[in-house]
């Protein structure tokens, strides 16, 4: 762990650990670069999180450790269910979306044929009407 790289998220400058950027470079191997160094930052921040609550408590034990990755975890998995309900929110938004737009194409192209059907009954009337010599 004497080997880091310093990574810079927005103005804040993080320490990436080695581990860390060999994990996700192999774990995300077919992601963008922007993607893997979010995906680093977070790791060591939920890391510094995770050391730094369970060495306010004093001394650094097992039970207290624990509490604090339960907590880390915790607060993540309510992030991702936050963003999957904004998918599928949008999702649901432009499924209504299409749903109006095809119904507004079908009562225009409803409407195209009453207006052919109105045109072609004109038509053969003016063509059968008795002419006047």
């Amino acid at each position: 762990m004497t080997n880091h790289n310093i990574e810079s998220v927005e103005t804040v400058e993080i320490d990436i650990n080695s581990q860390t950027n060999d994990m996700v470079d192999t774990e995300m191997a077919g992601e963008t670069d922007e993607l893997k160094q979010e995906t680093k930052a977070l790791i060591e921040a939920l890391k510094r999180r995770a050391q730094a609550e369970a060495e306010s408590a004093g001394t650094l034990t097992r039970e207290t450790y624990l509490n604090a990755v339960r907590k880390a975890r915790e607060t993540i998995e309510g992030e991702k269910i936050i963003e999957r309900e904004k998918i599928e929110n949008s999702l649901n938004v432009i499924q209504q979306e299409a749903e109006k737009n095809w119904h507004l194409f079908v009562n225009q192209f409803t409407e195209l044929g009453l207006r052919f059907q109105d045109a072609a009954k004109a038509a053969w009337e003016a063509f059968n009407a008795p002419r006047a010599n």
